[in-house]
């Protein structure tokens, strides 16, 4: 590939900065990190969550009982949920944070990542609660959350020794897949190691919700000013290769298995749906003791239709002591997403908006919904009742 003389000043420039860029920890190395971990948004973000891209006037009922308010606080999700919404009748509205309880109105609820011995897979199980019903007995369903957030968190660690330690496998593996060039893996290197540093000298300071993947992928993307997107782009898409390899050997048995986190759940009288079924298969065949299945979200929606034939089936064929499976979708919204600037969103996540699943309005979808006697609005009624009995 010839390139322009242009072009060529650019590469030139570009390997000069490389070659300059130290792994000493500069003043605007500091600042780029306590940016990343600091959860106070700036006066634009807060504009940029209360004037969402679109509003759906004609949606008069609001269902989103999967969806992630990250450190965006509640009154803020409600007034951009507001705006989203002028017409609505009724709503149900239910925030899973990972693997942490937070509240919306009367509902509590979470996302959480547990175990599943049968098939010896990670799952992942939504709960939700009439918030009245955690005083006093949720003590215990707390301190396996708190277990289960600390143990996801010791990944990102896992992570950063990719590169610092570094773990040669996984970088060669990750190098030869996505074609990265040799200078974009040593950049990774240095970064990473810089964050390492960071996080140990500011370790009293960094919050728990910062703990987490994201952090090396946003840090980077801070670089882009200084780097380019197009060399920053390349060296993401190795990062992010490497993190899928640690994921993929991530230990699962320290995690609470499935029945445990269900019994707890019970016990305080709340309600259990599985979300992304088609990523668990083996779930379905569980016979796990849920209120439902999320048959759409955004990332698992190949099978929606199969799935609710499932359902309808099940229903069909229900003994009279069992409770119908109910039929859901999720919007998996990543409200943190919308904190970004504009051109380091990922558009696939900035699209997601809560309470949006567009399925429900899809024909042929309708078609099976309507089989079943299911819409929306009666989904949105009998699941509060289930929450309140």
């Amino acid at each position: 590939m010839k390139f322009t003389d242009e072009q060529e000043k650019d590469n030139a420039k570009l390997l000069e900065k490389l070659r300059n860029y130290s792994e000493e920890i500069t003043e605007d190395d500091h600042a780029i990190f306590l940016k990343m971990i600091s959860t106070k948004l700036d006066t634009w973000q807060v504009d940029q969550i209360l004037n969402p891209d679109e509003v759906y006037p004609r949606q008069q009922h609001v269902l989103a009982t999967h969806w992630h308010p990250e450190f965006v606080p509640m009154e803020l999700n409600r007034e951009r949920i507001e705006k989203m919404f002028p017409n609505r009748k009724d709503e149900l509205i239910i925030p899973t944070q990972h693997n942490e309880l937070m509240t919306y109105g009367s509902y509590t609820g979470a996302e959480v990542d547990c175990y599943a011995s049968g098939f010896q897979e990670k799952v992942q199980l939504l709960i939700h609660f009439e918030s009245g019903k955690l005083k006093d007995k949720d003590t215990m369903l707390r301190a396996m959350l708190a277990h289960t957030r600390k143990y996801r968190a010791s990944q990102l660690f896992d992570f950063i020794n990719s590169f610092t330690k570094p773990i040669e496998d996984r970088l060669h593996k990750a190098s030869r897949k996505t074609g990265v060039e040799p200078v974009a893996v040593k950049f990774a290197c240095t970064v990473v190691g810089k964050i390492e540093r960071m996080l140990d000298e500011h370790w009293e300071e960094v919050p728990e919700f910062s703990i987490r993947n994201k952090l090396i992928r946003n840090y980077i993307d801070a670089l882009r000013p200084q780097f380019g997107h197009q060399f920053i782009d390349r060296v993401q898409t190795f990062v992010k290769e490497v993190k899928e390899i640690v994921k993929a050997s991530f230990p699962l048995e320290y995690f609470y298995r499935a029945s445990e986190i269900i019994e707890e759940t019970r016990y305080i009288g709340g309600t259990i749906i599985i979300p992304h079924p088609e990523q668990f298969w083996p779930i379905l065949l569980g016979r796990y003791n849920v209120d439902g299945y999320e048959v759409w979200n955004p990332q698992s929606h190949r099978y929606t239709e199969f799935l609710i034939d499932v359902v309808n089936e099940h229903n069909k064929h229900r003994n009279g002591s069992c409770k119908d499976l109910l039929i859901l979708m999720g919007d998996d919204c990543h409200q943190g997403e919308k904190t970004r600037k504009k051109e380091e969103q990922d558009p696939e996540k900035t699209e997601r908006e809560i309470g949006v699943q567009p399925a429900w309005d899809d024909l042929n979808i309708q078609k099976k919904l309507i089989r079943g006697g299911i819409t929306r609005q009666n989904v949105i009624e009998e699941y509060r009742c289930r929450l309140s009995s």
